[in-house]
């Protein structure tokens, strides 16, 4: 099968969408770094969508660590498939946004002389949570961390998100530049607000007046994003070359929902994104954290008890009646509440939104990668909501099980004994920690309460909530997870 470029767009079957712009007029206004499903099937079809208005946005993608989406990409000329599917419709268009492909390892001074391109004003990010090197607990910079440390004292050849967000600050400044504005795109609490702080904190390990001066002139605009993307797997290449008639070597397969609010606050000028259906808002606050608790704290909790329960996927997950009613339970009962005013926002119709789309049979969304860096994810996704619970004096009995499902499944091994394969930046202290333990409650959910940098110091201390995940876990553990769900939903009707 021939391969999807330039050259073979025509050849596409009619229905099919294709970029409705001069690819050779594009100019390179963004520098992405982390080019994952993500990112291609969200901020990068915004941008497509307005390159037709406004040919200053193209975006270079940049991947941090593996050349893979660069191999796959560069042969077809940057060009990629979206498939928008609900299970009965398909929606297929092509994405040409990319103006070019790099890998960070490859060429560290190349990147940053692109990022003190005058023409480029945004720098955006998609690297998940543990690309930060930061503390999830407390939002501060991991100084310790072995890539920080290198990047602070090799700032012409870095190798971590900060370094060349930072690198590239300083060439501008070097320059006599205006710096660019920094754009996260990944769920982190306040995301904007917290890079800023973890950017200043490095650049106030390399020189004290960068440090100031990008306190006093870079803007770091907060965003929310909400659209499901799973990692592209070979079946769906097959279904897509199949549909194109073409080979995409990196196609994405992600659900018609999309959203992307954005704080307007970037000092100068920016993408008309609103153009493509984007939100500008001066708060982002009440959005993100409706978006972090509601979607990706029940996202959490159907990864990891429905792994454990055997489903492989999210729609599995949500096949199982007593799950699917314990996450809408704990959706309605325990995360609404603790939610902030949102300003005539239906979140009753934006939960039931999101039920259905976790329930798509085309998003083969797996329960082992949304389980991937746990000990980064918890924080914003479960205990948030539970600090906020306790501090009201309120029962957190599902949200205490949704924590405990992470504690059995950083265990190590699964209900039929299988060994689970743990990924996470902590993998090697939480298995030390769990092999030390062993498979009994009283002991692993207390030496896993004791990571700081997960639970912070509050929460560990307080018996409403050490007891209630200690509990659950040893429910996990004696009964099984099928079980202590369905009496979960019994005990709490």
């Amino acid at each position: 099968m021939d391969r999807l470029s330039p050259a073979t767009l025509a050849r596409l079957p009619a229905g099919i969408r294709i970029p409705d712009y001069d690819r050779e007029a594009v100019a390179t206004g963004i520098v992405h770094l982390g080019l994952g499903a993500f990112h291609r099937g969200h901020q990068a079809v915004y941008t497509d969508t307005l390159l037709k208005h406004d040919p200053r946005w193209g975006i270079l993608g940049v991947s941090l660590r593996s050349p893979e989406t660069r191999d796959a990409l560069q042969p077809q000329g940057g060009l990629y498939s979206v498939t928008a599917s609900d299970g009965e419709t398909d929606q297929r268009r092509i994405i040409g946004a990319l103006t070019g492909l790099a890998v960070a390892p490859e060429n560290p001074a190349g990147l940053l002389a692109r990022l003190a391109d005058p023409a480029v004003r945004i720098v955006s990010t998609t690297v998940t949570e543990k690309g930060y090197g930061h503390d999830p607990a407390t939002g501060a910079l991991r100084a310790d961390d072995p890539g920080i440390r290198h990047d602070v004292t090799n700032l012409t050849h870095p190798g971590s998100t900060l370094g060349f967000i930072v690198g590239g600050l300083r060439l501008r400044r070097q320059q006599g530049l205006p710096p660019f504005a920094v754009l996260a795109c990944d769920n982190l609490p306040a995301n904007g607000h917290t890079l800023r702080g973890l950017v200043i904190a490095f650049a106030e390990l390399v020189d004290r007046d960068l440090a100031t001066w990008i306190t006093d002139t870079v803007r770091f605009p907060s965003t929310m994003v909400d659209r499901i993307v799973p990692a592209t797997a070979d079946a769906d290449r097959a279904d897509v070359g199949a549909a194109l008639g073409l080979m995409d070597a990196w196609p994405v397969v992600t659900e018609p929902f999309s959203q992307w609010v954005i704080e307007d606050d970037f000092g100068g000028d920016r993408p008309a994104w609103d153009v493509a259906g984007a939100q500008f808002v001066q708060d982002v606050a009440p959005f993100e954290l409706m978006k972090l608790r509601l979607l990706n704290g029940a996202h959490s909790t159907l990864a990891y008890l429905g792994y454990l329960m055997g489903c492989e996927t999210v729609a599995a997950a949500m096949a199982e009646p007593d799950l699917a009613g314990l996450v809408e339970d704990m959706m309605r009962e325990e995360v609404t509440s603790a939610l902030p005013a949102l300003g005539g926002f239906d979140v009753a119709a934006y939960r039931a939104a999101l039920l259905q789309r976790f329930r798509n049979p085309a998003l083969k969304h797996r329960t082992a990668q949304i389980a991937m860096d746990g000990s980064q994810k918890l924080p914003q996704r479960l205990l948030g909501t539970i600090s906020d619970r306790l501090a009201r004096g309120l029962p957190i009995s599902r949200l205490a099980l949704a924590v405990a499902g992470w504690m059995r499944y950083v265990s190590g091994t699964d209900e039929n004994g299988r060994s689970i394969d743990l990924r996470d930046p902590l993998s090697a202290q939480l298995r030390a920690l769990a092999d030390d333990a062993g498979p009994v409650a009283s002991r692993l959910a207390p030496a896993l309460l004791s990571l700081r940098s997960v639970f912070g110091s509050d929460l560990p201390n307080d018996p409403r909530f050490s007891a209630a995940v200690e509990a659950a876990l040893d429910q996990l553990f004696q009964l099984g997870t099928r079980l202590t769900v369905m009496q979960s939903r019994r005990s709490a009707r």
